[in-house]
């Protein structure tokens, strides 16, 4: 099985958010630096359903949960 490289695009639109790329580097412009001992699913910035959706990708998808842990240090 191959892995699957997911781009940061990809997972705003899983978590339902904008996508395009100024639009992201806004989000992340906005909500960081997130403080170092506040995990990425915990920020108090997403939805129930986006912190939980970001668990189940860290969980579950060794393919995604590359791209939450990108994200997670852009926004630290």
């Amino acid at each position: 099985m191959e892995a699957t490289n997911h781009q940061f695009h990809e997972l705003f639109d899983q978590l339902g958010l904008p996508s395009s790329e100024a639009e992201i580097r806004e989000f992340i412009s906005v909500h960081r630096p997130l403080p170092g001992d506040v995990k990425i699913t915990e920020a108090p910035f997403w939805t129930e359903q986006q912190s939980r959706l970001l668990k189940e990708l860290l969980l579950q998808d060794a393919d995604w949960a590359e791209v939450v842990d990108q994200l997670n240090v852009a926004l630290h």
